[in-house]
């Protein structure tokens, strides 16, 4: 059973810049773990832990000897910097690998070294998902928010070509919670929201209408990229001012939606609470307000 979602992975060429980009420019909290993983590893691993949501993870090789740094050097030259994997967690990774695969989830062999099982981007839309046990991360420490003031990760996007299809596989292959399938005519997608017990939540989205600016980015990245990853949504009480204390720091952003892309990784800015709610069933009104009041927590 799967029982939170604690972390996405983001993989960077320059790991130091990324520590200092999210740390200094962008305010988060950053716990830096090279020290350990770079000797069990072979690669750098940090955790940026705001409050909310789920913990944004940076990754970049360091040892070309170990396995993780391989795969990460791989993921780097075929695809560039952007979004890694997706982080799941299980009891027992082993066990619920078994499970998995009993269900028809494309799960590869352990990995030498590795903590967790990790499950073919074919089984969910082009993401790359990783099951580590529960408890994989620990609370970070206590912070004074400050500008631009973004939450955790709130809202993982992912880019479909079916939204329907990829519902079943997330709720049928992986056990995850999954609502109804809808159409969104502002975006021009359809859609359907996946629900880990913890962290943030999956937002599946496939193109309908590409006239609609965000309908066509989604195309463009099923097309270009087979899916995946399309960005993180993160909360903020003021985006378009977040946005606007991003780029006097001299990050490249947008202000419609707001946002900002660094080391490949596209992340939106929406409002705290009310914006989230609005995606929320109605049914489970307190799933946003919780998730924003959660502890955040970072690997140990």
């Amino acid at each position: 059973m799967i029982t939170n979602m604690p972390r996405i992975a983001i993989a960077m060429h320059d790991y130091p810049a990324a520590v200092a980009m999210f740390r200094d420019v962008f305010a988060m909290p950053v716990a830096d773990f090279s020290d350990q993983t770079v000797a069990s590893l072979g690669a750098h691993v940090g955790m940026c832990q705001p409050a909310g949501g789920s913990n944004i993870e940076l990754m970049a090789p360091a040892d070309p000897s170990k396995p993780l740094s391989q795969a990460l050097r791989k993921f780097l030259d075929a695809r560039g910097e952007g979004f890694y994997a997706l982080m799941l967690e299980a009891p027992d990774p082993n066990a619920e690998a078994d499970a998995l695969l009993a269900r028809g989830v494309a799960v590869l062999p352990l990995m030498a070294g590795a903590g967790g099982r990790d499950i073919h981007p074919r089984s969910t839309s082009g993401v790359l998902v990783r099951v580590y046990p529960n408890d994989s991360v620990s609370p970070g420490p206590a912070y004074e928010k400050a500008a631009p003031g973004l939450s955790g990760i709130m809202r993982v996007i992912v880019a479909t070509a079916d939204a329907s299809l990829a519902a079943i596989a997330y709720q049928d292959g992986l056990g995850l919670q999954v609502g109804p399938v809808t159409t969104d005519d502002e975006r021009g997608v359809r859609t359907a929201t996946v629900r880990p017990p913890q962290g943030g939540v999956i937002e599946l989205v496939s193109a309908v209408d590409t006239r609609q600016p965000f309908a066509a980015a989604i195309e463009r990245d099923v097309k270009e990229r087979s899916g995946g990853i399309h960005a993180l949504v993160l909360c903020s009480d003021d985006p378009g001012r977040a946005a606007a204390v991003l780029a006097e720091r001299g990050v490249t952003t947008s202000t419609s939606p707001a946002g900002a892309t660094v080391f490949g990784a596209r992340l939106l800015f929406e409002q705290a609470v009310a914006r989230t709610a609005e995606r929320v069933p109605r049914s489970h009104p307190e799933v946003e307000v919780a998730a924003l009041q959660d502890p955040v927590e970072r690997e140990r």
